[in-house]
């Protein structure tokens, strides 16, 4: 069974109610005599100056396990920094859907207390690593939890490029751009552009068009262990954008050749014992509830 011993506290600033789960998150740790690390941020919101703090970038060294307070986007935000690190993270929902963040703030101590007894369960979700191929070689920009996005940067422009999975040709395409999507983010942007819901268990990657200029386009869903190979039209004045989890990373040239591969290590993400992903996309998605029956 493993034991956590420090604990990291990470919280959103812009979200309703972070500091007042903050402070008691503070006063459950210290009843149970646990240490506790801020990052640098966080400690900006509490009064409370006699608590240890240290850079968010180095927080993974600080502690070994880390409690995310806020929306989805706070765990992305985190989550290449942890999974690198491989330091466990589990998050306190204060924002609106809470995929990933999924304790409610009212069950907090209950559910928490679960986890430090060792009643828990891990989920390893794999990141997308994207990088740009040089006459030298590859330079990495960037790594996303959720997705990768080839847009346009433009709004209502197309853009033209080619797609290819471990190194063959799949199509051609016109349209607003590329969501290629992990399991994790199947629920996030790519669902928008009405890609599969995908288990978080599955090893696999959704390549969901956006707005294509054919009827016939559709998501695909192909191997996590794939290389993708996104190709910019080497003709047109645009200039496509490439983002990781909504956070640009690189502003592309015509010919420019983008490759999406899996990140080698995976972000090890705690989950309370009621955990249920089904149970989630029924909160979070208004699926429907199971029928009970009069004399059940």
């Amino acid at each position: 069974m493993k034991t956590f011993n420090t604990i990291g506290l990470v919280g959103r600033p812009d979200h309703s109610g972070v500091v007042d789960t903050l402070e008691r998150l503070l006063e459950f740790l210290a009843g149970r005599e646990l240490a506790v690390v801020l990052d640098a941020d966080t400690a900006r919101l509490l009064t409370d100056p006699s608590v240890r703090q240290c850079a968010r970038a180095e927080l993974s060294r600080c502690c070994d396990l880390v409690i995310v307070v806020g929306g989805d986007g706070s765990m992305l935000n985190l989550a290449k920094v942890m999974a690198t690190d491989q330091v466990p993270v589990i998050g306190v929902n204060r924002g609106k859907l809470g995929f990933l963040n999924d304790i409610l703030p009212e069950e907090l101590e209950e559910r928490l207390a679960e986890v430090l007894a060792g009643d828990f369960t891990v989920e390893k979700r794999f990141l997308l690593d994207l990088f740009l191929r040089e006459e030298n070689g590859e330079r990495h920009l960037g790594s996303a939890l959720n997705d990768v996005v080839l847009h346009p940067g433009v709004a209502a422009q197309m853009i033209e490029f080619e797609l290819f999975v471990d190194e063959r040709f799949v199509y051609s395409q016109e349209s607003d751009g590329l969501i290629v999507a992990t399991p994790t983010g199947s629920t996030a942007y790519a669902l928008s552009a009405g890609g599969p819901i995908m288990h978080p268990g599955l090893n696999a990657v959704a390549l969901v068009p956006m707005y294509p200029h054919s009827l016939s386009s559709r998501p695909i869903v192909v191997d996590g262990d794939s290389e993708i190979r996104l190709v910019v039209a080497r003709k047109g004045k645009l200039r496509p954008q490439l983002s990781c989890d909504g956070e640009e990373r690189y502003t592309s040239r015509a010919g420019d050749i983008l490759l999406v591969r899996k990140k080698s290590v995976p972000l090890q993400l705690i989950h309370p014992p009621s955990h249920s992903f089904y149970q989630a996309c029924r909160s979070k998605l208004g699926w429907g509830s199971r029928l009970v029956r009069a004399d059940d």
